[in-house]
């Protein structure tokens, strides 16, 4: 099982209708088929900047592998990650 997370803080202000729009959409993320399982998170520290967090998990190399070059996850990079993210850090886990 792969867990591949993501925190990030949005160049929109919170709570705006630019914020929603763009946690709508990475919300259909969850529909692609490889994804096993799917969450959005807002970040409670102030340890960090980042105010949101995504995690979803994977069956396998394989699967992971497949999300990362399936057509939605990649029209979402191109057409909202890029543009509207404005800082991130991203990790992949494995269990030990």
């Amino acid at each position: 099982m792969i867990e591949h997370t993501v925190t990030f803080r949005l160049k929109h202000g919170p709570g705006s209708p630019e914020e929603r729009a763009f946690l709508d959409e990475a919300a259909e993320l969850a529909a692609i088929p490889e994804v096993a399982d799917f969450v959005i998170r807002r970040q409670t520290s102030p340890k960090l900047d980042h105010t949101f967090g995504i995690s979803m998990w994977f069956a396998s190399h394989a699967d992971y592998e497949a999300y990362n070059a399936h057509p939605d996850h990649l029209s979402f990079l191109e057409k909202r990650w890029f543009t509207e993210v404005a800082s991130f850090q991203e990790a992949d886990f494995e269990s030990l």
